[in-house]
């Protein structure tokens, strides 16, 4: 077999992995897929996958990092508070009526590096508004969505800087299909078998009923809470139009819902995070009754300051995470730049809104309801990645008792 047709095969596994396995399409259901053009090879199988599963109609978003730049570069200074509200209105009405979500990860990790960041800011606060009645039905669990990536020539190049571009293509796919398990002998069976083992941990920690989790590290001293009746989840999960899917492929994580009001101390990233075309580096934040009130960064300052003032609810956490410091995307020993990647390598949190299906019957709640939980509600939902092998983490019980979760970046129950 030559290592084209290898590839090829390997491609078509991973594109039906995503259609049956993450997405689980059922017949008769639409598809809405968003894609960076340099993925058309990947969504062709997918798109070929998706009928063969008995989907009515597959629809494709493109997106081109050339002309995204191009509006920073030459628009004129008004047009970054516009967003595209009739394609997002119209990828909303399209999940009500019961489309399948398919998100195709791979954009330039970097691509707006150097821009104005008031443009940036303008820009990404304008889209959030305009994608929330999409983002509510995805947070919400709405529907069965999946997020995968392809690798492209820019991503690539910031995965392996310095490499020829075809041998950085080949090294990412590789670590792709790894990372995947698309390239085992029977990559459906093998997500069945982590999907237990992820459900073996969120078991476990909804039965200790933890108040809160404390984080010691290497720049960090955090005392998290936890929203009340909070829910842990990890790996598949029943959307609430009754289609089990797994939301992201990779997935190492189990994450629940943190209280909003009840977050204090000090917290540094671990990883880079790749946010709208600005890579942002060195995170360093103070929480304050939940809300960050200090942030600094080496890298990427201004663009994580316009993602936190996004609105009220994006300086307060609306997920945690726990992830394995030995998953198997730690393992690689590779920066992502990527936070499908990135995150399900390291213990993480997130900015933003929070998730319905962290909080007991959350779909059934109504905004206040949630809130006086403590769930979270935001224009965005940011993950950015604070584990790593220095990292303990301790469960607090209603009773004020502490017991080790993690140590050394590793499970300890």
């Amino acid at each position: 077999m030559s290592e084209k047709s290898s590839h090829e095969q390997l491609l078509d596994t991973y594109a039906k992995l995503a259609v049956r396995t993450g997405l689980n399409l059922q017949s008769g259901q639409q598809l809405v897929i968003t894609a960076p053009l340099d993925a058309v090879a990947l969504v062709r199988r997918i798109t070929e996958h998706a009928y063969k599963a008995g989907a009515s109609l597959v629809t494709t978003v493109y997106a081109d990092d050339e002309t995204t730049l191009a509006r920073y570069q030459h628009a004129p200074e008004d047009a970054f508070d516009v967003a595209p509200a009739w394609l997002f209105n119209g990828m909303a009405e399209a999940f009500r009526g019961g489309a399948a979500r398919l998100a195709i990860a791979g954009e330039n990790p970097a691509l707006l590096a150097g821009q104005d960041p008031d443009k940036l800011s303008r820009a990404n606060k304008a889209r959030s508004m305009a994608y929330r009645p999409a983002l509510e039905l995805i947070t919400g669990f709405a529907i069965n969505w999946c997020v995968i990536a392809a690798a492209t020539p820019a991503w690539a190049r910031s995965v392996f800087p310095g490499i020829p571009g075809a041998e950085a293509m080949d090294r990412l796919w590789r670590a792709i299909f790894t990372c995947t398990k698309a390239d085992l002998p029977d990559p459906v069976a093998a997500w069945e078998r982590h999907n237990d083992d992820l459900r073996r941990r969120t078991e476990f920690l909804n039965r200790r009923r933890y108040r809160a989790l404390k984080y010691a590290g290497p720049g960090t001293d955090l005392m998290l809470g936890l929203a009340e009746e909070h829910n842990w989840k990890g790996g598949g999960g029943k959307a609430l139009n009754g289609v089990f899917c797994n939301a992201n492929i990779p997935t190492e994580e189990v994450f629940t819902a943190p209280h909003k009001d009840m977050v204090e101390g000090v917290v540094r990233s671990s990883k880079p995070l790749s946010y709208q075309g600005s890579l942002i580096d060195g995170i360093r934040v103070r929480f304050e009754r939940g809300k960050i009130v200090e942030m600094t960064a080496e890298k990427g300052q201004d663009a994580f300051r316009s993602l936190i003032d996004t609105d009220e609810g994006a300086a307060r956490l609306g997920e945690v995470a726990l992830v394995p410091h030995s998953s198997p995307i730690s393992r690689s020993g590779l920066i992502f730049n990527n936070t499908l990647f990135d995150e399900n390598a390291a213990s993480h949190i997130a900015v933003g809104q929070s998730y319905t299906e962290n909080i007991r019957d959350g779909s059934t709640r109504s905004r206040e309801e949630l809130a006086a939980l403590g769930a979270n509600s935001s224009l965005v939902h940011v993950d950015w990645m604070i584990g790593s092998g220095d990292l303990d983490v301790d469960g607090i019980l209603a009773d004020g008792t502490s017991e080790p979760l993690m140590r050394k970046g590793e499970w300890a129950i």
